[in-house]
C-alpha cells in the first residue's frame, strides 16, 4: 500500500472554506440520536480555525439520576489516551532526552520481548505503531477486565507472550506496549507516567479538568458513570445497565487508555493538534516537528469490507501513526482514533486541511451516537450530502449482533452428548500460564468452579459443554463467557488447559485464545530429608 495516496486530495475540496458552525439543528439532532440509542449521556467538542465552536454535554451522567452532563463533565476517553502518551514522549524528544528510534532496551533496562532479536531491535516508535509481531490484544488479560499486577510486573511478563507474526511484518492492535511506553516515560523522566503527563501535557495545554488518576476522578462529583447492555447471549443486547465505576481497569494500564477528560479539555486538546503543538494562549506543548511526526503514517492497516449499511465509510487508505490512525474519507485526509472501555466510548477526529476537529464522548457502548454523529459531522465539514449515519450504524450493529446470537444459539443447541472423561474432582487443580499466571479449578457440591486468580473477582462455575470442554459462567455477567478445554495425557491426567470466548464478537481484549495453562509443578519440600 502506497502512503503517497494521501496526496491525492482534490484541489477543489481543499479550496472550499470550512463551515464554522455545526449543522443546523445540531443540538436537537444529538439529543434525538442519544435518546434513540438509549445512551444516558454524551459530550461533544468542536474546534474550527483555532476557535472552540462547541463544548457541550447532553443527557445525564448516570441512568435514573437527574444530574446533567455539561461541558466540564469528565468522561473516560479510552484509547484516545494513547495520543496523549505519545505527546508526553514527544516532549521528551524535544528535550533531547529521547529519540523516536532509540532502542527501548537502552532506555528501559530489563525490557524483554519473547524473541531476543526483537528485544534488541524494538524502538520507541515500535511501541506505538502496532507492528511488534504480537497478536491482536495480546496480553490484555493482564489488566482486563481488572488486574492485580503492577505496571512494572506487566512489562516483565511481556517476555512470556509468544508472538503471532514476525517483527514489523504487519499490523495488530495492542495495548500492552503502551503500558511499556508509560514505564519508559518513568525511566527517562524520573517521574511517574501520571505525574509527567499532568505536568507536561495537561497543565501547559490548559486541560484543567483532565485526570489520569482514579483517585482524582472519583473525587470529582461531575463525572459520567459507565453503562452497557449485557446479560443476553452476546454483549450489546439486553437493557442498558449501570456498571460499577470502581470496577475500571487497574491504574497500571493507564498509559494505554485510562485518561478522563471533559468536553472543554478535549476542545483544548483539539486546538493543540490543529495548531501543531501550540496551546490556546500561545504556550507550546511540543514542537511542530513532533506534531508532524505523530500524525505521519507508519504501519498500513488492512482494509476489511464493511457491511452494506455503512459501506460508504470504507476508506481507500488507512494506517497507524504515533497514537493516531490516518485514513481518507472522500479524498480528505482524516487523523482520528476511537476509544472504548467498559461502559464508555469515544472518538476524536481531525480534518487537518480544514483546520477542523471534534470529539464525541459517551457513557455507554452504543455505536449510533459515536460513529453515526462522527460521519454526519465529517459530511458537514467536508461539504458532502447529508446522510442518516446513526440509522445506518444501528442497522449494521443489529445485523452483527443477530448473526452472533444465532451462532451462539446453534453452538448451545448442538453439543456432542459425550463426556466429561473424568470424575469432576480430577479436573481440580492449579494451572499456570507463563504470561498470565495461575487459575484455580475446584470441585464441590455445586460442581466445578474456576478462579482466574490474578484478576480480582473473575471467577465462576464450569458448566459441561461437550467432551472435556466446559463453559465458564462468570459470577460477573459483564465478563465474556469462555470455553475451557482440558486436554488429557496418556494416563488420563490433565496435561493442558486452553480457552476461547463463547461469543464470536467478544471484545479482542478477552484474548482467551492466547492462554495455555499447564498443571502447576509440585513445590519442592522445605523440610529436612529423612535419613
Amino acid at each position: 500500500m502506497k502512503l503517497a495516496a494521501l496526496a491525492a486530495v482534490p484541489i477543489a475540496l481543499l479550496a472550499m472554506p470550512a463551515r464554522a458552525d455545526p449543522p443546523a439543528g445540531f443540538d436537537a439532532r444529538v439529543e434525538a440520536v442519544r435518546a434513540a440509542s438509549g445512551t444516558p449521556g454524551l459530550a461533544i467538542a468542536i474546534v474550527e480555525n483555532g476557535k472552540i465552536v462547541l463544548a457541550k454535554g447532553y443527557g445525564v451522567r448516570k441512568l435514573g439520576a437527574p444530574a446533567k452532563v455539561d461541558g466540564d463533565t469528565l468522561f473516560m476517553i479510552g484509547s484516545t489516551s494513547k495520543a496523549m502518551t505519545s505527546a508526553a514522549l514527544a516532549t521528551l524528544v524535544d528535550a533531547g532526552k529521547l529519540g523516536w528510534d532509540d532502542k527501548v532496551i537502552d532506555r528501559l533496562p530489563g525490557f524483554q520481548m519473547n524473541d531476543a532479536w526483537v528485544t534488541r531491535e524494538m524502538t520507541v516508535r515500535d511501541l506505538l505503531v502496532h507492528r511488534s509481531g504480537l497478536g491482536l490484544g495480546a496480553g490484555d488479560l493482564l489488566y482486563i477486565p481488572r488486574g492485580s499486577y503492577s505496571r512494572a510486573e506487566i512489562v516483565r511478563r511481556l517476555r512470556y507472550i509468544t508472538p503471532a507474526t514476525s517483527f514489523r511484518s504487519g499490523y495488530a492492535y495492542d495495548n500492552v506496549l503502551y503500558v511499556v511506553a508509560g514505564q519508559l516515560i518513568e525511566a527517562v523522566s524520573g517521574q511517574s507516567w501520571e505525574g509527567y503527563v499532568r505536568d507536561h501535557v495537561f497543565k501547559p495545554a490548559g486541560m484543567t479538568h483532565a485526570t489520569d488518576d482514579y483517585a482524582a476522578l472519583f473525587a470529582n462529583p461531575n463525572r459520567a458513570q459507565p453503562h452497557a447492555r449485557y446479560g443476553g447471549a452476546v454483549r450489546g443486547t439486553g437493557a442498558m445497565r449501570l456498571l460499577d465505576e470502581q470496577d475500571h481497569l487497574p491504574q497500571a494500564s493507564a498509559p494505554a487508555g485510562l485518561i478522563a477528560a471533559s468536553a472543554g479539555d478535549m476542545a483544548r486538546w483539539l486546538q493543540i493538534q490543529l495548531g501543531e503543538g501550540v496551546a490556546p494562549g500561545g504556550t507550546r506543548v511540543y514542537s511542530a516537528a513532533q506534531a508532524r511526526e505523530m500524525h505521519a503514517p507508519v504501519t498500513p492497516i488492512p482494509i476489511a469490507d464493511l457491511p452494506a449499511p455503512v459501506a460508504g465509510t470504507q476508506p481507500a487508505f488507512q494506517a497507524y501513526a504515533l497514537g493516531w490512525e490516518v485514513r481518507d474519507y472522500h479524498g480528505a485526509r482524516i487523523v482520528w482514533h476511537a476509544g472504548g472501555l467498559y461502559g464508555a466510548t469515544t472518538v476524536v477526529v481531525l480534518i487537518p486541511d480544514k483546520k477542523v476537529g471534534f470529539s464525541i464522548t459517551l457513557n455507554s457502548e452504543e455505536s449510533e451516537p459515536r460513529h453515526g454523529l462522527m460521519f454526519e459531522l465529517l459530511d458537514h465539514y467536508l461539504g458532502l450530502p447529508a446522510q442518516d449515519w446513526p440509522t445506518r450504524f444501528k442497522a449494521a450493529r443489529t445485523q452483527r449482533i443477530a448473526a452472533a446470537e444465532a451462532l451462539v444459539a446453534q453452538q448451545a443447541a448442538s453439543p456432542a452428548r459425550i463426556g466429561p472423561s473424568l470424575a469432576l474432582d480430577r479436573y481440580a487443580g492449579r494451572y499456570i500460564d507463563p504470561w498470565y499466571g495461575p487459575i484455580a479449578v475446584t470441585a464441590g457440591k455445586g460442581g466445578l468452579r474456576v478462579d482466574f486468580t490474578p484478576t480480582p473477582n473473575m471467577a465462576g462455575r464450569l458448566e459441561h459443554y461437550q467432551y472435556d470442554t466446559f463453559v465458564t459462567r462468570f459470577d460477573d455477567p459483564a465478563i465474556e463467557p469462555a470455553y475451557l478445554t482440558f486436554a488429557l495425557d496418556a494416563d488420563g491426567k490433565v496435561a493442558r488447559v486452553t480457552a476461547k470466548p463463547v461469543s464470536p464478537i467478544a471484545d479482542f481484549s478477552f484474548d482467551y485464545g492466547d492462554l495455555a495453562f499447564a498443571p502447576e509443578a509440585p513445590r519442592p519440600s522445605t523440610g529436612n530429608p529423612v535419613r
